[in-house]
């Protein structure tokens, strides 16, 4: 695929906000919670919802059923509530469509995002934040999401976006031009492990309770 570089998106910041029933509505997480332990079934609701009946033959469409999957398994394991279910199946998905709105590197933007999400969720502190996840969930929100989304953030790029290449041609005076280059065949490069601090988020999150009990907000426990 062959871009002009100003229609490339460039990365950028985003303001996060509460999503709580964004992406799954009352009646779709209660439907979801109610499948617990048929893996078919929940697969089967996610693929009428987001139009992935092509996974079998489209890779991408794949990937996002698992990615979807997978978060509703873990929020199913952690025993959360059906609010808490559609807030972190929102985190995620957002948290997603950051990484790959760009096909440039955008690891610290997309990190921030997603630890403004999850402050969004936690502190009490209407209209821009509620108390949702306790600081036990949060570490454990956060080291899911660092160990099996941003560990292969790469991956998800590389699977998402499309590739951009530089061609550069130089001319000197009394020199024949550089002839055009050949088309190489794209080949994934290995991927290299990436490195994000596990425990920020639960850091920010006790700042952020610390600044709230000395406030004018209360602060649910």
């Amino acid at each position: 695929m062959s871009w002009e570089l100003s229609k490339v998106p460039l990365p950028k910041e985003h303001k996060a906000a509460v999503c709580i029933w964004d992406d799954l509505d009352v009646t779709t997480t209660e439907a979801i919670l109610g499948a617990a332990g048929d893996r078919d079934e929940i697969q089967r609701q996610l693929i009428e919802i987001y139009d992935l009946a092509d996974n079998k033959q489209n890779k991408r469409s794949a990937i996002l059923l698992d990615l979807y999957y997978f978060t509703i398994q873990f929020a199913l394991e952690r025993g959360f509530s059906k609010e808490q279910t559609s807030s972190f199946f929102s985190i995620v998905k957002k948290t997603h469509e950051v990484c790959i709105e760009t096909p440039f590197g955008n690891l610290e933007q997309c990190f921030n995002y997603f630890k403004e999400l999850v402050l969004c969720h936690a502190v009490k502190r209407p209209p821009w934040s509620i108390s949702l996840f306790n600081p036990e969930e949060v570490k454990a929100v956060t080291e899911y999401v660092v160990n099996t989304y941003f560990r292969h953030f790469k991956l998800y790029k590389y699977a998402f976006t499309p590739v951009v290449r530089l061609d550069l041609a130089i001319n000197y005076v009394g020199l024949p031009d550089t002839p055009e280059p050949e088309e190489a065949a794209d080949v994934a490069g290995e991927e290299e492990p990436v490195t994000v601090p596990e425990t920020e988020t639960e850091g920010a999150v006790q700042e952020e309770l610390g600044e709230t009990e000395h406030g004018d907000f209360e602060v649910s426990s």
